[in-house]
């Protein structure tokens, strides 16, 4: 289906939501209840009352990208969203970046007044003696005096358009009787021919002015205004391709420093590397990894330690990272391990040899931070998502499905309070996965996955994609 939801991202202000989707067509979203929004009477009663969750209305949408044929590879190049990025407002426009396997574009979405038309009848009729036309507003005629004659004459100088005898019954003249705002989308670079193998994952630099994409192999440094050349500063392509062992599977940008990026690979492993080192940066700054414990390595180590998803926390300090069994939260000054481990599909390990058989083992979940670093998610199967508290003392872990009724999924504990969809920070027990399938003691559903979600970066709401559907959820 092309209308599965495949990318999911909140602006920085949190006052837009753009999805994409298989088809290749960007959907935004834009926040209703804003303060700088409401009228004064509004912003007085939210001081005396509790804060409403957002809300977000359909703003545009637009066809990012199109099939495409590779003719020298005999690929086929679906049109399919991979990431979306937005970059930084500016003059009241909203600026996107958006790519599939091989093409990066950059869209421009901005209001423009459109005018509204109004349909008017006019009588007519023709003079018989000197073939001049006289015309009539039906509806300003009406009310005149001396029998609401309202009539004036014009001369006829193009005999091309001759009148019929007697006139026609009525004219309809259009006429403009307001303007509205539309957004119109408009794409203004397009950034291709760079990648050999399927673009994974790009990220705007803290600059405003260049970003990063990366494939398995490359990650190239593009600035936002040139598209006909980009600067590769990653390569990890072996010299004998048989030779390989690990390939690049996401990328980001610091989110403050410019010059600082991290990138993960499918060993499990995240390299933090510095722009001012060198031009091609072979070499990283710091190398955050986790070694298996002796005699613990199977066939499926290497599959289920590899990285699908990293990102900066909001300051920073941290980076979070999903391989298939867990979340893991790293300190950027202590790379010996990560400060954090959380299980999420822990209670899959006797299952690993049957999701191999359907690849289920090779999904990519997505992660994300609130804004205020207090809490991170992801997602799971049977549109399951999983929430977690990362401060110090914090034990919670809550599990949630993607459904106009989160709850449903839950089983009643009387030993432990009701969590409700208003309260995401009930505190529950970490890990949580002891009692059946999920945890809960219900069966997974693998045709059935939560791979993208965001959190918003100011307040403690989420938005995930099940399918095709997009859901809220607030605390």
């Amino acid at each position: 289906r092309i209308d599965i939801i495949s990318a999911i991202e909140f602006d920085k202000s949190g006052d837009h939501l753009a999805t994409g989707d298989r088809g290749g067509r960007v959907v935004l979203f834009e926040r209703t209840d804003a303060r700088g929004n409401a009228s004064r009477t509004e912003l007085e009663r939210q001081d005396y009352s509790v804060p409403r969750h957002p809300e977000f209305r359909y703003k545009t949408e637009f066809q990012s990208h199109e099939p495409e044929f590779d003719y020298l590879k005999s690929l086929e190049i679906e049109e399919k969203i991979n990431k979306i990025k937005w970059g930084q407002t500016a003059n009241n426009a909203l600026f996107i970046l958006s790519t599939n396997d091989k093409t990066i574009k950059y869209w421009k979405v901005q209001d423009k007044k459109v005018k509204r038309i109004s349909v008017m009848n006019l009588d007519t009729s023709q003079s018989a003696d000197n073939g001049t036309t006289s015309s009539s507003s039906t509806s300003s005629s009406r009310g005149l005096p001396n029998g609401g004659s309202s009539e004036k004459s014009y001369n006829c100088a193009n005999n091309d358009l001759p009148f019929p005898p007697g006139g026609y019954a009525s004219l309809r003249l259009p006429v403009v009787t307001g303007q509205e705002l539309n957004p119109v989308a408009r794409c203004r670079r397009v950034y291709a021919h760079a990648h050999d193998y399927h673009i994974n994952s790009i990220s705007n630099n803290s600059d405003g002015e260049t970003f990063i994409s990366a494939d398995d192999l490359r990650i190239n440094l593009w600035n936002l205004e040139i598209n006909s050349q980009s600067f590769n500063i990653v390569d990890v392509k072996p010299a004998n391709m048989e030779d390989l062992t690990e390939v690049i599977t996401c990328a980001e940008f610091h989110p403050t420093h410019c010059n600082t990026l991290a990138y993960s690979s499918s060993k499990g492993a995240i390299r933090l590397i510095d722009l001012r080192q060198s031009a091609l940066c072979d070499n990283h700054s710091k190398l955050f990894e986790e070694h298996e414990a002796p005699g613990s390595k199977s066939f499926f180590t290497e599959i289920i330690a590899s990285v699908s998803d990293i990102k900066f926390a909001r300051d920073g300090r941290h980076i979070l990272s999903r391989d298939y069994m867990t979340l893991k939260l790293w300190d950027l000054n202590m790379d010996s391990g990560p400060v954090a481990t959380f299980q999420v599909h822990e209670h899959l390990r006797p299952k690993l040899c049957d999701l191999y058989e359907n690849d289920s083992i090779f999904d990519k979940f997505e992660c994300c931070l609130s804004g205020d670093g207090h809490r991170l998610a992801t997602g799971s199967y049977s549109n399951l998502f999983r929430v977690f508290g990362c401060t110090s003392g914090n034990t919670e872990a809550t599990t949630l499905e993607a459904s106009r009724n989160p709850m449903r999924r839950q089983v009643a504990n009387p030993t432990r309070p009701t969590r409700t969809l208003t309260s995401l920070t009930r505190a529950v027990r970490r890990g949580g996965e002891n009692a059946g399938a999920d945890g809960n003691g219900n069966s997974n559903d693998f045709s059935t996955k939560l791979l993208h979600l965001a959190w918003h970066p100011t307040e403690n709401s989420i938005a995930c994609a099940a399918g095709n559907s997009l859901y809220m959820y607030y605390a």
